[in-house]
């Protein structure tokens, strides 16, 4: 649904300036070497740099958003809310919820401008939410507060109108790490190339004749096609007119390969501030430190993608006078599901103390309240009561 007109959206051409020049205006004017940049489709074709992408963008969206009211001094879940239904059904006709967050966390950590989706009000109510295709949203910023001002299509848009998640730098994670990134990418096309020429490494042949240019070369030719390739892997060579064949050794650098490829994997974790087990490097993990890394990745990579996507919401989707009693927030607390033995023992702790009663804990498992279960009281030195005690009580005969 085009926000602003039924017809077709103008062509909008893409402005390039030198005073931030991007990667390939400064090689074309040979500020860097030719080939030493990498597109983002390049990029992400790059398995770990997908890797950590759908990492964060998939677990976002995995998570349970609700809306909170504030009534006194507790919140309490609102449902039925318009723009509650967009996040947690369908953000338009093709798009749900999920591929929603998904895709603006996704584009926050691919794209400078960040992820930017329209939404279309009617009444100042929410009733859908588009991200369109690159280059249809733009946004340029105020020289000196940095407040952005968006076109949709060339036309002027109301930033009450644009959802945008973007990092705390003016680059994405993507772009900050490009040089790693292609670093990762060279050493994949010549681990590709090295497997595709047999996984030889070069060698030498030598004879005692006088061959020529055209001799060398039919040589060459005739060794190829007998021995290249992962096909003729393994085959005996034979050689003629008392040529014979010299295998170069493998020097340290070809033997620290594979940790060079390691290490970039390392790299680029850094670079989208992920623990290096989420990208399956495994290397150094153990049972100990993986739970470890899983807390580390919820608290220091996911919370505040989060926070940012929460902060659009309540911005874009409540109204003025909704914004002081309501917020949209994500249930991190299904995180730390999986470790059933841990959340037991910590709601148990925390009903002994006096810090939740029985109900409260019921409602952290799932699981409806129960009668008396609103009482604040220490199992341990209490007598405890029958969970269900409705029935009427007999009188003695």
């Amino acid at each position: 649904m085009w926000p602003f007109t039924k017809t077709a959206p103008p062509v909008v051409a893409e402005q390039k300036s030198l005073g931030d020049p991007t990667a390939e205006l400064l090689e074309l004017f040979g500020a860097i070497p030719a080939g030493s940049t990498i597109s983002n489709a390049e990029a992400l074709s790059v398995p770990a740099v997908s890797a950590a992408v759908r990492t964060i963008s998939e677990a976002a969206a995995s998570l349970d958003i609700k809306l909170k009211r504030r009534v006194g001094d507790a919140e309490e879940d609102v449902a039925g809310h318009p723009a509650l239904a967009l996040l947690t059904g369908q953000a338009n006709g093709w798009t749900s919820g999920f591929e929603l967050i998904r895709d603006l966390v996704a584009g926050a950590l691919t794209k400078d401008a960040g992820g930017i989706a329209y939404v279309v009000k009617v009444g100042g109510k929410p009733r859908e939410i588009v991200i369109y295709k690159d280059g249809v949203i733009t946004a340029d910023e105020d020289d000196k507060t940095g407040e952005p001002k968006y076109r949709v299509g060339g036309q002027f848009a109301s930033s009450a109108n644009i959802l945008r998640v973007r990092g705390p730098f003016a680059k994405c994670p993507l772009t900050m790490a490009k040089s790693a990134i292609s670093t990762a990418a060279s050493m994949e096309g010549y681990a590709n190339a090295l497997w595709t020429n047999g996984a030889r490494v070069g060698g030498v042949i030598t004879t005692p004749n006088k061959l020529g240019a055209d001799g060398v070369k039919a040589m060459l030719a005739g060794w190829k096609a007998a021995f290249s390739g992962k096909a003729n892997a393994g085959k005996t060579a034979i050689l003629y007119e008392g040529a014979s064949y010299q295998q170069m050794a493998l020097t340290s650098v070809d033997g620290e390969f594979t940790a060079s490829r390691t290490f970039q994997i390392l790299e680029i974790a850094r670079a989208f501030k992920i623990p290096p087990g989420m990208l399956y490097e495994l290397t150094r993990n153990t049972w100990g430190n993986s739970e470890a890394q899983a807390k580390e990745f919820i608290t220091y990579s996911l919370i505040p993608w989060l926070r940012v996507l929460e902060g659009a919401f309540n911005r874009v989707l409540l109204t003025d006078g909704e914004r002081g009693e309501y917020r949209f927030a994500f249930d991190i607390d299904d995180t730390s599901q999986a470790d059933l033995t841990a959340r037991a023992t910590a709601i148990s702790t925390l009903i002994t103390a006096r810090v939740l009663n029985p109900n409260e804990g019921r409602d952290w498992l799932g699981i409806g309240p129960r009668d008396g279960g609103e009482l604040f009281a220490n199992p341990a030195i209490e007598p405890a009561k029958p969970a269900n005690d409705n029935q009427p009580k007999q009188e003695a005969a």
